[in-house]
């Protein structure tokens, strides 16, 4: 096909480019990994804390008197809590391709 019999013009090309760039944007704040890793160290921080609010005997005495749910779960929290943090602070930016470097010109 030739140039010619395209119905694209410039404008709707343009258009459609921002639209996959927006839709990158969004995609990248959703599966960036610090989101994910802090959210499971917080769910699981969450767990292992509560499990370790009232030890039994016998886990105590496995662990030789250290509390080692609670120490765990709260240090889990601390991580999780840092990543959301990070994210927070410094979210991702896509990486923006200038068109002079996509043209191989």
């Amino acid at each position: 096909m030739s140039a010619e019999h395209h119905d694209y013009s410039e404008h709707d090309v343009q258009r459609e480019v921002t639209d996959l760039q927006a839709k990158s944007a969004t995609a990248a704040r959703i599966f960036d990994l610090r989101r994910i890793i802090g959210g499971l160290f917080v769910l699981y921080g969450i767990i292992v804390t509560i499990a370790g609010i009232n030890p039994s005997d016998s886990s105590l005495d496995k662990s030789e008197g250290i509390n080692i749910n609670l120490w765990t779960g709260l240090g889990m929290l601390a991580l999780g809590i840092f990543f959301l943090t990070w994210l927070k602070l410094k979210p991702a930016v896509p990486v923006r391709v200038d068109e002079e470097e996509g043209d191989g010109a």
